[in-house]
């Protein structure tokens, strides 16, 4: 592990052109995202074997790249004078230009509804200081930036917050990322409340984005594409290839179609995004009852799920969540082995806690499905193959994904159902 160097990741925004990409020794190899102005379009790995890579080999990877979320957009636009099929047989990048032009003319303009940032955080003032500044660099402004300080044993927050006057301090504490985030929102005077953790960093259209698709009062909630900060070791390697909070570059909307779907098998909320990158009409926030507490990080709480639990509910009484690509932020990974053993054990932990939650709450029985036949059908199939072709980095957390789930039953029968537990 000592010999790893790490992947560089590259922004490469197509309407600025493109070049050929040399070689970088130092770097296991390049990670790339391809932009057309602000609006992010795919990505792709490059091993160091394949460089140099000279600009028509870009371009042809790019168009290849870019074709899913593009033949997405002009659907969804209603650009007639393109088909899907047309789009498929471009072959050279510069040939997208004329669709890729229609599709940045026909972004949503902002609404005029105001949106309270809420920023939870806990002893880690470092990492909090990079988030903030990007909060500060955002193009347009929230109504306000509330950083909930949750059970804090240091004063280095506080004392970060005395130096930036337009944001405001709380101090929460009770332990737990749910109890802070539900306290963030007691606090709120906006209409959206948008969530990021203190361990990310926004593009500085994040808050644009994100308001433009409240526009339409069908959509209640916004989840936005988390993009990795950095590359730099083994840990945050592994966590982007098999745990990637990357939902993809195409515009989703879930509702109740979503639910009929896949409800037999236990609703995948999980694919719908993430706490860390989101927003939520305040009212509705609230009519939800908030995070349930038993969920999330924290010594007292199951360690993951609060925010896909929440979407459970969401979808589940009709509500419509959007997945919006544009919306953008960044997330620095674990960047070492045994913190991100750690993270998948509270993963798995709290994916299990939840899928119980989801059946006390709701009654579908796919959830159980997913416990007791899904999970032991995948885990067994991870073990053999290991044991047949021999392990690979994704069994690297294999045993501790495993301790999880065992550990996320026996949490939630320890913390059934009561009144205190969501948060009201």
């Amino acid at each position: 592990m000592s010999d790893f160097n790490g992947w560089k990741i590259l922004h490469i925004h197509l309407n600025e052109g493109i070049y050929p990409l040399s070689l970088y020794p130092n770097y296991e190899g390049l990670y790339v995202v391809f932009w057309w102005y602000n609006i992010p379009l795919g990505d792709s790995k490059i091993l160091a074997t394949e460089l140099p890579m000279s600009a028509i080999q870009v371009q042809n990877l790019a168009a290849r790249r870019i074709i899913p979320a593009v033949s997405t957009y002009i659907s969804q636009s209603g650009i007639s004078s393109y088909r899907k099929e047309d789009v498929l047989e471009f072959s050279v990048l510069t040939n997208l230009e004329k669709p890729l032009r229609r599709i940045y003319q026909l972004q949503p303009k902002p609404t005029e509804y105001s949106i309270s940032i809420i920023v939870p955080t806990c002893n880690r003032p470092e990492r909090l200081a990079t988030c903030l500044q990007s909060l500060q660099n955002l193009s347009q402004r929230p109504h306000e930036i509330l950083v909930v300080d949750n059970y804090p044993s240091l004063d280095a927050t506080r004392q970060l917050l005395e130096q930036m006057p337009d944001m405001r301090y709380i101090a929460e504490p009770q332990p737990g990322a749910s109890i802070a985030r539900n306290t963030g929102v007691e606090y709120a005077t906006g209409d959206i409340v948008a969530f990021i953790d203190d361990d990310m960093t926004a593009h500085p259209d994040w808050l644009t984005k994100i308001q433009q698709n409240f526009a339409e009062p069908e959509v209640m909630a916004v989840t936005g594409l988390v993009l990795p900060g950095e590359l730099a070791t083994e840990a945050q390697l592994m966590f982007e290839e098999y745990w990637s909070f990357n939902k993809g570059f195409s515009r989703l909307n879930y509702d109740s179609e979503f639910i009929a779907k896949t409800k037999k098998h236990g609703i995948p909320v999980w694919v719908m995004g993430g706490s860390g990158n989101m927003a939520i009409r305040r009212q509705t926030f609230k009519l939800l009852g908030g995070f349930d507490t038993r969920l999330g990080a924290g010594p007292k709480a199951a360690g993951c799920s609060e925010d896909s639990e929440l979407f459970y509910r969401l979808v589940s009484e009709g509500l419509l969540c959007r997945y919006e690509p544009t919306a953008v932020a960044y997330h620095f990974h674990r960047s070492d082995i045994n913190s991100f053993k750690k993270q998948a054990f509270g993963y798995m932990r709290g994916h299990v806690a939840a899928l119980l939650i989801q059946f006390e709450k709701y009654h579908h029985w796919g959830n159980i499905r997913r416990l007791l036949t899904t999970l032991p059908k995948f885990y067994t199939k991870l073990w053999l193959k290991g044991l047949l072709k021999g392990f690979q980095p994704r069994h690297t957390t294999l045993y501790a994904e495993l301790a999880g789930c065992f550990s996320g039953v026996s949490f939630y029968f320890k913390n059934k159902l009561s009144p205190h537990n969501l948060g009201q």
